[in-house]
């Protein structure tokens, strides 16, 4: 009987008298309940969920900058390798004026022959001449963490009078006495040390010295560094001071322990 009604559009069962409206079917209320149910769920697993993502964040960007020196250190070997010694810092003018970074000579190493082909090695590399590649920017000369301009890089040589890159002159491989595992190559710098990638400006042994706790770091306690034998380390920004002497020199006979 109350099927009838409902068919013939009746608010009460005439038989019985009960309000049609208390047998409709009740799937809107489950199904609401349902998706708000599994709304819930879902709330609840992203927030579980959100610390490990922040967490993963920066050990991605982490992983990303030590494989940016790994590259890097693998294109100097690669270089070593046809000139038969690492690049200079830097090269210069018949006047003594710097021109170019061992970051411009070692980039056909770095699948950017095209690039370092369209570079007049013979104009300094700030020349307008040089603007457009000046501009570029490299991922592999930039640390993922570092919000500077995407065409700086923190990643500098080691020159110093005892460390692994001279000022406009090569340095052969067999110099390194104290062993490629033990002698600083490449160090990534604090982020307000950066600089244009195809600078010729790097990181001395006052800077290597200076890095502390309290320094712009881009990675939490310390940062990265490629050594003479191709690995990268992380360095305590707490690494004491005579242990830094010993590795930026490669030739101090100094005990390194790492």
């Amino acid at each position: 009987m109350c099927g009838a009604a409902i068919a013939g559009g009746l608010s009460k069962c005439p038989g019985c008298g009960e309000s049609l409206a208390s047998q409709a079917p009740k799937t809107r209320g489950v199904n609401l309940l349902t998706v708000l149910t599994v709304l819930g769920i879902g709330a609840i697993l992203v927030a579980l969920m959100l610390p490990n993502v922040r967490r993963a964040r920066p050990a991605a960007r982490r992983s990303q900058c030590k494989n940016n020196l790994k590259q890097i250190g693998l294109a100097l070997h690669n270089y070593a390798q046809a000139y038969g010694a690492l690049p200079p810092a830097y090269t210069i003018d018949g006047y003594g004026k710097p021109l170019h970074s061992w970051r411009t000579l070692i980039l056909p190493y770095l699948d950017q022959r095209d690039l370092y082909e369209k570079i007049d090695l013979s104009k300094a590399w700030d020349d307008p001449v040089n603007a457009e590649a000046c501009n570029r920017a490299l991922p592999d000369f930039h640390c993922p963490s570092d919000a500077g301009p995407p065409n700086h890089t923190t990643y500098l040589a080691c020159v110093a009078s005892d460390g692994c890159f001279r000022p406009a002159e090569p340095r052969l491989l067999s110099e390194i006495t104290d062993g490629l595992s033990n002698t600083l190559m490449v160090i990534e710098v604090p982020s307000d040390r950066a600089v244009p990638w195809m600078s010729p400006n790097d990181a001395d042994g006052a800077l290597i010295l200076g890095i502390s706790a309290n320094s712009t770091l881009d990675h939490t306690g310390g940062t990265q560094a490629a050594f003479c034998d191709g690995s990268v380390r992380f360095l305590s920004a707490d690494m004491p001071v005579a242990k830094r002497r010993a590795v930026i020199s490669i030739a101090g006979g100094e005990p390194v322990d790492f």
